[in-house]
């Protein structure tokens, strides 16, 4: 079965905003200081080619006093999410800070002391990004020494992934790293919705999904971090003092592991993890510098390079669609979604219309073109170099302009007229695209088709349910809670009525 979205985190996220006495900050400030584990994460409004930088945020001084802050040379963060865990490994709290109201000089000491503090653990996800862009957003306001400029000890979710999932250490990681969605939905079986993402995280007020969002990317960190943690209590990797060094703030007594969830994070325990597992980021001068100025001189080009024809390109629809019966089409819809919004495909799928992915994870253009012609499909993408390739065909490739889901459905079922009919809801298998039986299975035939395959929860048994084979992979759906609310919402998003 596909994952469960996932469930908001299990107590109250608090909203930090204000000065020196807001509550909210006073207990964050605490609960630095007393944490062990510390899960981090940041957003930020991405900068489009040849917009201003925004004004970074105040520090709280007057203008008077203040030096003229240097504009921020990366993207300004916002936002930062803190999930922290105390002594004992009992539960702690998870906040969202907000950058832009929160006074940085009150920030930024107990911050840094976070970030270098040798006992207390600190999880993120590709965390070195963020911290440049949150140094650059700090040095901006403050001045260029209250930056950042590492975070140690630290253990990335992705070497946890890897680890969990045996990947033989003496060996590098594969270059094709697991976004954090994919990650939790393999380890923790949740949905994280990535919606959200990119949405402008420097407007306000912030809405209840972006709040509970951001949350959740921090939070779950530390779920990871559990199953981490079990798993190497029931290797016995950490059961005694052998394979601790000599660091002064590591417990040099005897540590019994036990596998009952949190009461293992003791200080001898959670420390021999650090010096064992973990790394530290270390930002260089060449990190601090954007990448285009990086690369400025690889840009440029000699005098007598010849440049290549430029291609005019539209991102507008130029019809007719390959499927139009007109120029020999089926009059079946048929579309190709780029990796960059294969959640778009699931969307498609769901109100019966047939939308394939790119048969390899990273495929080239060439790649995506020859299975969008040889299938007879229209390419849709958000990646605007596609449309600059001289050998396209206008009719075959379409830029999605929307960000949402939701939105990007709409846009398409607009842009090229599609009939979405109640009866076609849910008519496509979500996970692989393929098409339902033409009846419906009994409970007992969906039992002998689930064996060795799928489980189907025992609380079905005694309803009166309809189960659907997919003929392509053989997975199970049948009509519960969460098919009837996606059918409303596609009725819904799809303005049909009723």
């Amino acid at each position: 079965m596909d994952p469960v979205p996932a469930p908001p985190p299990p107590f109250p996220v608090h909203l930090v905003t204000g000065g020196g006495s807001s509550p909210e900050l006073a207990l964050l400030l605490r609960s630095l200081a007393t944490a062990r584990i510390v899960a981090l994460d940041a957003e930020w409004k991405p900068r489009r080619r040849g917009t201003p930088a925004p004004a970074a945020p105040g520090d709280g001084t007057s203008p008077a006093t203040a030096p003229a802050p240097a504009p921020p040379k990366f993207p300004t963060v916002t936002l930062l999410q803190v999930a922290c865990r105390g002594s004992e490994g009992e539960r702690g709290e998870v906040f969202v800070v907000d950058l832009l109201s929160v006074p940085l000089a009150d920030l930024w000491p107990p911050l840094r002391e976070l970030f270098e503090r040798p006992d207390v653990l600190k999880l993120g996800f590709r965390f070195k990004q963020d911290l440049v862009y949150l140094s650059d957003t700090f040095a901006a306001a403050l001045g260029r020494d209250a930056g950042f400029d590492r975070v140690e000890p630290f253990l990335d979710v992705t070497n946890i992934y890897y680890y969990l999932k045996d990947h033989d250490r003496q060996k590098k990681l594969p270059k094709e790293t697991k976004s954090l969605a994919t990650i939790c939905e393999e380890l923790l079986s949740i949905s994280l919705s990535k919606e959200l993402q990119c949405s402008d995280w420097s407007c306000r007020p912030l809405s209840e999904g972006q709040i509970q969002y951001a949350a959740s990317d921090a939070y779950y960190l530390l779920d990871i971090f559990d199953l981490f943690q079990q798993k190497i209590t029931m290797e016995g990797k950490c059961s005694s003092t052998t394979e601790l060094t000599s660091d002064s703030h590591c417990s040099l007594t005897v540590i019994e592991c036990s596998s009952s969830g949190h009461d293992i994070c003791s200080g001898g325990y959670l420390m021999s993890i650090v010096t064992k597992y973990s790394e530290k980021i270390l930002l260089t001068e060449s990190d601090t510098k954007p990448r285009s100025s990086r690369q400025k001189e690889k840009l440029k080009l000699p005098h007598n390079a010849k440049c290549k024809d430029k291609v005019d390109c539209c991102t507008e629809w130029q019809g007719p669609p390959p499927w139009d019966p007109s120029i020999g089409g089926d009059g079946h819809p048929k579309f190709l979604c780029d990796v960059m919004i294969e959640g778009l495909a699931k969307h498609l799928r769901c109100v019966g219309i047939d939308a394939a992915i790119p048969s390899s994870k990273k495929p080239e253009p060439r790649e995506l073109l020859n299975q969008t012609y040889k299938e007879g499909r229209i390419l849709l993408t958000r990646d605007v170099k596609l449309l600059k390739y001289q050998y396209l065909a206008n009719n075959h490739v379409y830029r999605v302009k929307s960000l949402l889901k939701h939105d990007q459905l709409a846009e398409v079922i607009d842009t090229f007229q599609l009939k979405i009919s109640e009866d076609k809801l849910m008519s496509r298998c979500t996970k692989c695209n393929g098409s339902f039986i033409q009846k419906p299975l009994t409970l007992e035939e969906a039992v002998e088709a689930s064996k060795g395959f799928q489980v189907i929860p025992p609380c079905l048994f005694k309803r009166n349910l309809e189960f659907w084979k997919c003929t392509d992979c053989n997975q199970l759906y049948w009509e519960g809670t969460q098919y009837h609310n996606a059918v409303q919402k596609f009725l819904s998003v799809c303005n049909i009525s009723d």
